[in-house]
């Protein structure tokens, strides 16, 4: 990789020209307005956070059903978590349930993509829209995905994908933000390094708001160029192994697979498997060496988040039934058959 070892080798290995490419590309890539690469998608969720004016004691509507990162930022903005239910067939939020969730103090819904699932985002887009809060888009599973026409990402006032290292491309670790306000990235910028404006003389500039490390550097950068002269053949590679299975286990006695809604077009990081044996399912594929698992823990159900509890039936039912599979670009026809095979004959 002869980018790469230029970069190492020039001593501009810090946030510079190639970072200012990647972004350019990535937003051309998935028809983005604008794309802020940072050092992970954690901390392009915090910036969004931030930007849409959360400040401690206010109330984010979020999901349980998740990576752990969704919700720790949440805390760190001294903010409190609302975790509004999951449609039991999608892992999704249900608007209905974050419609419900909606209070005085409310300021912003983070809605989750699950496993590249998209999650009903003309609804949520009216309920943001009729109560003045924002709708900030968690893609981290979802690159490439798009509902109602649009990409994911762009129907939330913020979206924020993960380049961390299993995520459909990887920039080692890394992230980007997208927002559909322009006016707001000289202040996501600022974010991101400390609450310096990037470019101006250290003498010269005057913080106003404390930021964090949060930039991407130009080794992270050229990586992440070099995937994005592929990506688009691997995401059609996940969403072709994706239609295969929803073809083929659907069709499997005992077994179902996530609702796929109208306009809806998911780009399947992962791939969900429900079953009212989930723990069959699991056996059955690593009898065959297969991973299967649950993948996360409900948020919920860690100590930290115990103040924040409330019945959720809907991901109770997911979560029982739930187990995922493989369907990334390295699993062959081959593989894909096995992994049918043994299901039928589990």
């Amino acid at each position: 990789m002869p980018d790469l070892e230029e970069v190492l080798y020039s001593g501009m290995i810090a946030e510079g020209e190639h970072v200012y490419r990647f972004e350019a590309e990535f937003a051309k890539s998935f028809d983005l307005p604008v794309a802020l690469g940072t050092s992970s998608g954690t901390a392009a969720l915090h910036i969004a956070l931030l930007l849409s004016g959360v400040e401690a004691g206010d109330e984010i509507i979020t999901t349980s059903m998740t990576a752990e990162p969704t919700n720790t930022v949440i805390l760190q903005c001294g903010a409190i978590p609302v975790f509004a239910d999951v449609d039991p067939e999608t892992g999704n939020l249900d608007p209905a349930s974050v419609a419900a969730a909606i209070g005085l103090k409310t300021k912003a819904i983070v809605v989750v993509h699950y496993a590249g699932f998209p999650v009903d985002m003309p609804a949520m887009r009216r309920i943001a829209d009729q109560h003045g809060v924002a709708l900030i888009e968690d893609a981290a599973h979802a690159l490439g995905a798009r509902c109602a026409g649009a990409p994911i990402g762009t129907i939330g006032d913020f979206g924020i994908f993960s380049l961390q290292a299993i995520k459909h491309m990887t920039t080692i670790d890394g992230g980007v933000l997208t927002m559909r306000n322009p006016d707001l990235v000289p202040a996501a910028k600022k974010l991101r390094w400390f609450g310096l404006a990037k470019g101006v003389p250290r003498t010269e500039v005057d913080i106003t708001r404390p930021g964090f490390k949060y930039n991407m550097h130009n080794v992270a950068g050229v990586i992440g160029l070099a995937q994005l002269e592929t990506i688009q053949q691997r995401i059609s590679r996940h969403i072709e192994n994706g239609r295969f299975f929803d073809r083929e286990i659907a069709a499997i006695p005992g077994l179902s697979v996530t609702r796929i809604d109208a306009g809806q077009e998911p780009s399947y990081w992962l791939y969900s498997v429900l079953s009212d044996d989930s723990d069959a399912v699991e056996r059955i594929l690593a009898a065959a060496g297969v991973s299967a698992s649950k993948l996360h823990r409900p948020n919920h159900m860690h100590s930290v988040f115990q103040p924040f509890r409330r019945p959720l039936p809907g991901l109770d039912t997911y979560y029982r039934r739930l187990a995922h599979i493989p369907c990334g670009w390295w699993v062959g026809n081959e593989d894909r058959e096995e992994i049918v095979d043994a299901l039928r004959k589990g």
